[in-house]
């Protein structure tokens, strides 16, 4: 019987990989290591989700003040500290940093850290250059941003590096119309900056529902961020002090102090060695995985956003967990896919969960029940902040196909809303529930009358 030096070799210390060294060494007694080249926590916690979120509280304070003093209070309204924030925000990824390498260690993990390739099916090459053995191989690698090729060696920022920013830029052009785009740009604006979002498409979030994005694209411009779509930048330089001057389709030719990139993201799995192991990859670099996560090599595996399935952190902390208690368990767990319930962090928040109403329609006729409305928060000052709360509901069976909201809050709403959404809650379950006055979300049990109905259109 051939001996490994362990049971499990994780290359990628993210939230998916942590999850699965946890569970497969401290609760299937496996032997387990780890590699991470950067800093334990992964994207999420270091470079995504958690530095992210706390620039957007800070973001939101601004429009806070402006509120606060609507209500009456008498407050004054300086400049953002962005170097006071850094620092605080610095000493807390620290601390979420040390926590994840000590739950690691604590499960009986050992960790490397440096970087780890794959040498073969069953070898792991360290930086440093030992091998080490294994009888399965766990890629948790995650994925990467980056600048196209053609601006690349421009010094603009991905959304690595906007957490490390020396100082706030005065103005900023953001190119790329996703989620990641469509949150820096809001954050920065409200920070201070004065924002350009630039969009190749004909509206941003693409993907989401057609009455969300145009929901969301309307609120950003209300806050004075100045919206491109169907723009694409054709030329970039870097200016003598530091500056860029961006020439875009329509012939404009503006200078910003900074430029970030959000035009997606790529599997990283550049250099790991896993083509040379004969593992198959996908047209994006993405690695290619079955049900159970594992790939066309039986001793390898694959979660989070390294396979492109669905990118976010807690469907990878899923995926590690299902991997963990299949191989090392005893117990076949497939993640599941359907009903992932997600948020955008603009302001207002946006929130969704299951189907659109272009996706719902294509299965079969439905029934659209929606509102629109300024919230009492904002309606008493005068303020121009509306709400979007909407469900999309299969006009056969009365089930709730989609929930999609635009409010403050959305993203803890939507939370709940996937709860009854998973467990496949009817448009009359909905009716039937008595409503918390007065909050913006009684709206989504009090549609009554269906806004339109779509017949099947797939």
């Amino acid at each position: 019987m051939t001996t490994f030096d362990y049971d499990l070799f994780v290359i990628g210390g993210g939230s998916g990989g942590v999850r699965a060294a946890r569970i497969a060494s401290g609760e299937h007694g496996a032997k387990v290591a780890m590699a991470e080249e950067f800093r334990m926590g992964g994207t999420c916690v270091i470079r995504g989700c958690v530095p992210k979120k706390l620039m957007v509280f800070a973001a939101g304070h601004g429009a806070a003040i402006d509120d606060a003093a609507a209500y009456g209070w008498q407050v004054e309204k300086g400049r953002f500290d962005w170097s006071k924030f850094r620092a605080m925000m610095d000493a807390e990824l620290n601390r979420l940093e040390s926590i994840y390498t000590r739950n690691a260690e604590a499960a009986g993990v050992t960790i490397y850290h440096q970087r780890a390739t794959v040498a073969d099916p069953h070898t792991v090459r360290l930086a440093d250059g030992r091998e080490v053995t294994a009888r399965h191989i766990l890629i948790a690698t995650g994925g990467t941003p980056f600048v196209p090729d053609a601006y690349a060696d421009t010094g603009a920022m991905t959304s690595n590096e906007i957490f490390l920013m020396d100082q706030m830029p005065g103005s900023m052009l953001v190119i790329g119309g996703g989620f990641i785009a469509c949150e820096m740009a809001g954050i920065m604006q409200g920070l201070g900056a004065q924002v350009t979002l630039m969009y190749r498409g004909a509206q941003i979030l693409r993907g989401f529902d057609d009455d969300l994005q145009e929901h969301v694209a309307a609120a950003l411009v209300s806050q004075g961020l100045n919206l491109e779509v169907n723009t694409d930048l054709t030329k970039l330089e870097r200016l003598e002090d530091g500056r860029f001057r961006a020439t875009c389709t329509q012939g404009r030719v503006r200078e910003y102090d900074s430029v970030l990139f959000a035009t997606g993201r790529r599997a990283n799995t550049d250099g790991l060695g896993l083509a040379e192991a004969g593992v198959t990859l996908g047209k994006g670099g993405e690695v290619v995985v079955d049900a159970y996560s594992q790939t066309n090599i039986p001793s390898i595996f694959a979660v989070g956003d390294v396979t492109d399935r669905i990118q976010l952190t807690p469907v990878a902390i899923r995926e590690g967990h299902a991997f963990a208690d299949t191989v090392f368990g005893g117990t076949p767990v497939k993640p599941d896919h359907t009903m992932v319930a997600s948020a955008v962090f603009t302001r207002p928040e946006a929130g969704t969960v299951g189907l659109t109403e272009e996706q719902a329609s294509a299965e079969g006729p439905v029934e659209i029940y929606m509102a629109s409305f300024n919230p009492m928060q904002s309606s008493f000052i005068k303020a121009e902040s509306k709400a979007l709360m909407k469900l999309v509901v299969c006009a056969e069976t009365r089930r709730v196909k989609g929930c999609h909201i635009v409010a403050p809050g959305a993203g803890e709403l939507i939370q709940l809303a996937g709860v009854a959404l998973k467990m496949g809650a009817t448009k009359d379950d909905f009716d039937a529930t008595t409503a918390v006055h007065p909050t913006m979300s009684e709206e989504l049990v009090l549609l009554r009358t269906p806004t339109r109905s779509v017949a099947k259109t797939g």
